[in-house]
């Protein structure tokens, strides 16, 4: 008898370990395959502003529709309809997904000369950042960016960017931007590409930064059956509108 029941004990444990290890992997596979929502697609000038983009300062239509007609030159300023954030592609218990973060929480300012932006910059609240997942959202906030410590991500350009002509109304035009970007208390110069689009009231422009943590001095955010790429990108849409 006593024989019999460990053999049946060995089975029972075989069994159980087996069903674990089906569950382990096949879990994370049909959440991330079947349940999941697909990650949002990268910000780009089609992507429909979050909230209605704000108008120029005064509310006047007249200034709107001379902004529209006329010279962009003059000072700007981050509106509504914005929002940036990050990109990174992470391993899930052996599947691959991508994690996506964003906040509407985005000032900034640019001052165009010509078909220059010969000065500007944006700053992202961090700790406003949100995903999917509020246990990637808590490690974001906390031992990846530390928000309490680093709460802002900021860009300035250090070089104008020459768009090379004034765009009609929902015309798009490319430039290169170069800047110095500060993350987590340190700076790095990068150079992205961007993209902007008139509308009636101002403008919008879209890019991607890259980012390597190591560069500034984060940590890879590997959690609890998570490895996260040492890459990642911001991503932003800025609406701009008469300062």
């Amino acid at each position: 008898m006593a024989g019999r029941f460990r053999r049946h004990w060995k089975r029972w444990l075989i069994a159980g370990v087996a069903t674990v290890a089906v569950l382990t992997t096949a879990g994370p596979y049909l959440y991330i395959n079947y349940i999941q929502d697909d990650p949002p697609a990268a910000l780009s000038l089609d992507s429909p502003p979050t909230t209605p983009e704000s108008t120029s300062g005064s509310g006047s239509g007249s200034g709107s529709g001379e902004q529209a007609s006329g010279s962009v030159e003059g000072a700007w300023r981050v509106g509504g309809g914005s929002q940036a954030g990050y990109r990174v592609d992470e391993v899930l218990f052996g599947q691959n997904v991508t994690a996506v973060g964003r906040t509407e929480e985005v000032t900034g300012d640019l001052e165009i000369e010509g078909t220059r932006a010969a000065s500007g910059s944006f700053t992202v609240d961090l700790a406003s950042v949100r995903s999917d997942s509020d246990q990637r959202d808590g490690q974001f906030r906390g031992r990846v960016m530390n928000t309490e410590r680093y709460p802002n991500a900021t860009f300035e350009l250090t070089e104008p960017v020459d768009f090379g002509s004034v765009p009609d109304v929902n015309k798009e035009v490319t430039g290169e931007a170069t800047g110095d970007l500060t993350i987590h208390g340190q700076t790095n110069s990068v150079t992205f590409d961007l993209t902007a689009q008139r509308t009636a009231d101002g403008f919008r422009v879209n890019g991607s930064i890259p980012v390597t943590f190591a560069d500034y001095g984060i940590d890879a955010p590997n959690f609890g059956g998570i490895t996260v790429e040492d890459k990642g990108s911001i991503e932003f849409l800025l609406a701009f509108t008469p300062a």
